[in-house]
């Protein structure tokens, strides 16, 4: 069932199984992109619920928290809800002009448009400052890979002593075998949810260029190299992982 934070249009997108040109972020996948990800991201909502109960125990009174590549908000105006008495400031940032018009609308739509605010800008240059924590939800993936560590380090830099980025990732793994199994995992996982065998070649295809994953050790290298203090995974389902890391 989805949650209230989400206006959602089913995901039909790849449904010939053809692939027109590389996945974007533009409005045809804006307008369909909340069933996207409950259909396509395993837990993605115990993901957001695990998150908010962390970041209540972290943050102070007035803490801001940076979205990168917050999309259509979900993320934000779950925390909006869930971190209320908190008195937060969120701010989403995304380059992608379709995402930031749906979020804005569902801002609005839930009454949470004075509470959030939404910036577009390139999340590799924009500016950090003030945040308590960074949260980057399946964002780093679309980063090109030589671009990463110097990304990371951008967000630990920013980031005050004690300070908190969570990252949640789609994962590799190295040996051969395990990947194609949990592949083969993940194909069924979307196949309960409803895509079809089409469906599900076709979105492979679309992003093989633009999704590029790091192993869980390579992200947690990431982390290690630019320095926090300390990172754990609080959520790994076969090829999706998600980090906490301290400052």
């Amino acid at each position: 069932m989805n949650s209230p934070e989400k206006s959602t249009s089913r995901d039909e997108l790849y449904r010939t199984g053809r692939v027109r040109e590389d996945f974007r972020f533009n409005e045809e996948v804006a307008e369909v992109f909340d069933d996207m990800l409950d259909r396509s991201i395993p837990f993605y909502g115990a993901v957001i619920d695990a998150m908010a109960e962390f970041l209540r125990l972290r943050l102070d009174r007035g803490a801001t928290i940076l979205d990168l590549g917050c999309a259509t908000g979900t993320t934000l105006l779950s925390l909006a809800r869930r971190l209320e008495e908190l008195e937060v400031s969120l701010v989403g940032i995304d380059n992608a002009p379709a995402m930031l018009a749906k979020a804005r609308r569902k801002a609005g739509m839930f009454s949470r448009g004075d509470v959030i605010e939404f910036r577009q800008a390139d999340i590799t240059t924009c500016d950090l400052s003030g945040a308590d924590a960074i949260i980057c939800n399946y964002t780093l993936q679309f980063i090109r890979p030589l671009l990463r560590q110097d990304f990371v380090q951008r967000l630990h830099d920013a980031l005050p002593d004690g300070g908190v980025l969570i990252l949640s990732e789609k994962v590799i793994s190295h040996a051969p075998e395990l990947n194609r199994q949990f592949i083969e995992m993940y194909h069924g996982f979307k196949r309960r949810q409803g895509y079809s065998e089409l469906e599900i070649a076709a979105k492979r295809e679309a992003l093989e260029n633009v999704l590029v994953p790091f192993s869980v050790d390579e992200n947690a290298a990431l982390l290690r190299r630019a320095g926090f203090s300390s990172q754990e995974i609080f959520f790994r389902w076969f090829n999706f992982a998600s980090f906490v890391a301290i400052r």
